[in-house]
């Protein structure tokens, strides 16, 4: 059990934060809503999407499902995976990476299984939760809540592009939350130091 405490105190920190904001998100702002944080460049900006992660859908009802059902086998086979390096004494910085990507995995999980079936919908409203009269969607149907916004700048495309000469481009222009960062950063983590972290099969399972 002492080997599993870091990647367990890893998850459980990064799960409580992202959940608390998510939460505290549903209940004060409807969707749509939006106050700057540093000047023009960031913004707390409420979204929710049926897909993945920086609001990339995967579109239908089976297509929502497909998703849901599909992390929960990730998840289960990075928990397998981060188990096995723990035991093995593997290097500190892949099990916190590893812990990173299973934690923001769980966070977006959570909210398709449970936010639908525990809050009721954000349109022109702030939601409640567990309202009187059930939730927006039934079990694995939830939206996953986004709320970070960097327009670091905008511009135009060139006239000359085809399709998309002249029209207007946001960088960064996805909307993400704390689970898509810390899946994203436990990934760019194992790709700078993959050398380091795979050197002599030390993480071979």
């Amino acid at each position: 059990m002492g080997k599993l405490k870091t990647p367990i105190l890893i998850i459980i920190a990064i799960l409580i934060v992202d959940q608390a904001l998510k939460i505290w998100i549903k209940t004060t702002m409807m969707l749509g809503d939006e106050f700057p944080v540093f000047g023009d460049w960031f913004y707390i900006h409420f979204v929710e999407n049926n897909g993945m992660a920086f609001g990339m859908e995967l579109g239908g009802n089976w297509g929502k499902i497909f998703l849901s059902v599909f992390r929960i086998i990730a998840v289960v086979g990075i928990g397998w995976y981060l188990y096995r390096l723990s035991c093995k004494g593997a290097p500190k910085g892949l099990i916190i990476s590893v812990s990173m990507v299973l934690a923001g995995a769980l966070g977006n999980i959570i909210d398709s299984m449970f936010y639908g079936m525990i809050f009721n919908h954000s349109y022109s409203q702030v939601a409640e939760l567990f309202p009187e009269g059930g939730g927006y969607a039934p079990f694995l149907h939830g939206r996953v809540v986004d709320m970070f916004y960097f327009p670091i700048f905008s511009g135009h495309y060139p006239d000359w592009l085809p399709f998309i000469g002249g029209q207007e481009f946001v960088f960064f222009r996805p909307v993400f939350n704390i689970a898509d960062s810390s899946i994203t950063l436990g990934i760019i983590f194992i790709l700078i130091f993959q050398k380091r972290f795979f050197k002599d099969g030390n993480s071979s399972v």
